[in-house]
């Protein structure tokens, strides 16, 4: 029988990188303040020997934790498993001001692609989306109003 209700965990975004997981992690922390608090690369695990040996430097698993208190995760795809690229997910940071939403922005676009210009939006003073170099697509909020109200930013 199923439960008719689970109290969920906080949900947690992990990211699936291309061979280029531990770049992508280091950038992330020093980017956002964060710090890594677990970076294990394939060669460390007892599953190395079932793993290439040209996969013994890319990462099994990794935790960034951000000052308050949230994570971000990350690994390499598994070498059986086609890489697809990062698809349908975008990560999204709120800012309190407007000047750190579009710095952290601009950083992102360095290297990446702007998908919606940093501009006011209903929702927000100031709001963009980017890919960045790494292929991570990422939404990013300046200052959203504390209320709830929809437009009330502006």
């Amino acid at each position: 029988m199923m439960p008719t209700s689970v109290r969920a965990g906080q949900p947690i975004a992990m990211v699936v990188f291309n061979g280029n997981c531990a770049d992508a992690m280091r950038y992330y922390a020093q980017t956002l303040s964060g710090e890594i608090k677990l970076m294990q690369f394939v060669g460390e695990t007892p599953m190395a020997d079932q793993m290439p040996t040209e996969f013994a430097d890319k990462v099994m698993y990794s935790q960034i934790q951000f000052a308050d208190g949230t994570w971000l995760y990350g690994c390499d795809c598994a070498p059986h498993i086609p890489y697809e690229g990062i698809k349908a997910v975008t990560l999204v940071l709120e800012f309190d001001t407007v000047e750190e939403a579009e710095m952290l922005f601009n950083e992102f676009a360095e290297g990446g692609e702007v998908e919606v210009p940093f501009a006011p939006a209903p929702w927000a003073k100031a709001f963009g989306m980017v890919t960045d170099k790494f292929g991570v697509s990422w939404a990013v909020n300046g200052l959203l109003p504390r209320s709830g109200g929809i437009g009330e930013a502006s």
